[in-house]
């Protein structure tokens, strides 16, 4: 069974920075990759930060320069740095996990972990 834990969540001011952490168990990085996503209240669930099987990388425009995303394989782990934080990256992140299914993508999410920026 797949299991994903975000961690690293917080409140920060602007300009700070916070790296979440996503823990997983029981998953195989497939080549539907891996990402991080975020609700900010009132909108809807937006693509923030993904890596691909290949090791490619892409980022939302809002974030691009400021966010990083990476992979541990050997402790299981997807991170997510994030630097210059404005207030408009409030939001509930959450950590997902692709996985082939009937041939086609399919991701499994975490809990979310809170992120919240004052100015």
């Amino acid at each position: 069974q797949v299991q994903l834990v975000e961690s690293g969540g917080g409140s920060v001011q602007a300009g700070g920075s916070l790296k979440l952490s996503c823990a997983t168990s029981g998953y195989i990085f497939s080549r539907c990759g891996m990402g991080w996503y975020r609700r900010a209240p009132g909108k809807g669930r937006e693509l923030v930060a993904k890596i691909s099987g290949d090791d490619t990388t892409r980022y939302a425009d809002s974030v691009k320069g400021r966010f990083t995303i990476s992979r541990d394989n050997p402790k299981n782990t997807l991170y997510l740095q994030m630097n210059s934080l404005k207030t408009e990256d409030t939001a509930v992140y959450y950590c997902a996990a692709g996985v082939v299914f009937s041939n086609q993508c399919a991701n499994y999410w975490g809990q979310g972990t809170q992120v919240t920026v004052s100015s």
